[in-house]
């Protein structure tokens, strides 16, 4: 399916990696998410090459990081994408998947067996449901892709975030205006902006990683319901 000699090639750009097992993985990951692609809504991107540029290189960046470590959450995952893809690259890290949709969710079952990877959660919530039951201050690190727009991605992952870890927002291009526009709901939400990570894909695509630390606890009125922080996004 993809081919795993040209995306190892591509990932020691930034010197990721990969063993024969885990570019087995990740072709498997491929063929299964083409596969299920024809019944379920998971991407528009099919081709072999764009799965390794914009999917799996993309999602090995994000892995790579030192503070994706320890519990982590993969917040909206979709098809995957980091979550899993971080679990192949570090099968030590405890994985949850949140994802509200059933069907998503059941593909990310079959992948995870398929792909033998253990200690996985699947979670069937929306963020700001599932920071208000046991996974609040639940996670080490928290990330999420191609979500929301960053002020309102704050309030959907942070109160997940316990004190002490991570919020790692996956940005193209307008990285910088949207950390601008997210400063009050960092403030408000008991975070701050540590580091930008940029990156260039190997498709020529700008990637942002803002790196935003957990300093105290989210008050306990945050996160308010998924329609206003649509609408009014602190």
């Amino acid at each position: 399916m993809i081919d795993p000699a040209r995306l190892q090639q591509k990932c020691s750009t930034w010197n990721i990696a990969l063993s024969p097992a885990q570019l087995a993985q990740l072709d498997r990951y491929a063929a299964l998410l083409v596969e299920a692609n024809q019944k379920i809504n998971l991407t528009a991107i099919t081709a072999p090459e764009a799965i390794e540029d914009r999917h799996f290189a993309d999602s090995l960046l994000l892995a790579a990081q030192p503070e994706v470590a320890g519990r982590a959450v993969d917040v909206g995952s979709g098809a995957g994408f980091p979550g899993v893809v971080a679990k192949i690259y570090k099968p030590d890290l405890a994985l949850t998947l949140l994802e509200p949709t059933g069907k998503r969710l059941d593909f990310l079952r079959s992948v995870c067996a398929e792909l033998g990877l253990a200690g996985v959660e699947f979670v069937k919530e929306r963020a700001e449901e599932a920071a208000r039951k046991r996974w609040r201050a639940a996670f080490d690190v928290v990330f999420a892709r191609a979500v929301a727009p960053l002020p309102a991605l704050c309030e959907y992952c942070l109160p997940l975030a316990a004190p002490g870890g991570h919020f790692i927002a996956m940005k193209g291009p307008e990285a910088p205006a949207e950390l601008a526009a997210a400063q009050n709901a960092l403030r408000q939400l008991g975070a701050a902006h540590t580091a930008t990570r940029a990156f260039t894909l190997p498709d020529g695509s700008a990637r942002s990683l803002l790196v935003c630390k957990k300093i105290s606890q989210t008050p306990t009125k945050y996160p308010r319901n998924g329609g206003v922080i649509a609408k009014k996004p602190l």
